[in-house]
C-alpha cells in the first residue's frame, strides 16, 4: 500500500513525524493505523481535516468491531528512515498489519495518523498523515495490509 492522499495538515511534515516516532521523541509517540469506511465523504473533503476527530466527525466511520481495531506502530517496529539521494526522495515504510478473522464491517480506506502520546492522546490530538485505498469486504478470513513491499509515503 502507498498513500492515496497526503492530508493537507501533513504535507511537508509526514517524514518529520514518522522520524519522531522512530527516534522515540517523545517516548510514547506512535503511528496509528485506523480502518475506516469513507462512505460518501470524498478524498477532497478528507484532505482538509486536521485531526482524526475531524475525520470521524466528517462522515467517515471507523471500524472497531468484527475483528477490526486500531494498530499501533512504535519506534521498535519501524525500519530505518533515511533520505534516498539517488532518487531525490525520503520514504517511510511500516510493517504489514494483520486483522484476524474479520467478520463484519466493510472498509474502504486506512488512515495512518501520528500520535505524540499514546498514554494520554485523544482523536483530537491525532494528526492524520495519509489516507490509503484499502477496499475490503470481510468474509471471516484474516485481512493483511501489506506495507513492507512498498513505501507508506514518499516525500520528493
Amino acid at each position: 500500500l502507498m498513500a492515496s492522499i497526503v492530508l493537507n495538515i501533513a504535507k511537508g511534515r509526514a517524514v518529520e513525524l514518522a522520524l519522531r516516532v522512530k527516534n522515540n521523541d517523545p517516548a510514547n509517540s506512535a503511528l496509528i493505523v485506523i480502518p475506516v469506511d469513507a462512505g460518501a465523504t470524498t478524498d477532497a473533503t478528507i484532505r482538509d481535516f486536521d485531526t482524526v476527530a475531524q475525520v470521524l466527525a466528517g462522515g467517515v466511520t471507523e471500524r472497531t468491531t468484527g475483528g477490526w481495531n486500531r494498530k499501533t506502530v512504535t519506534d521498535a517496529a519501524l525500519g530505518a528512515i533515511a533520505p534516498d539521494d539517488g532518487a531525490d526522495s525520503y520514504s517511510v515504510s511500516i510493517p504489514d498489519q494483520t486483522w484476524t478473522a474479520v467478520t463484519a464491517g466493510a472498509v474502504t480506506d486506512l488512515v495512518v495518523a501520528y500520535d505524540n502520546d499514546t498514554t494520554a492522546g485523544s482523536d483530537a490530538n491525532l494528526v492524520p498523515l495519509v489516507l490509503l485505498d484499502f477496499p475490503v469486504t470481510p468474509d471471516g478470513s484474516d485481512v493483511v495490509a501489506k506495507f513492507s513491499t512498498a513505501d507508506l509515503f514518499t516525500a520528493s
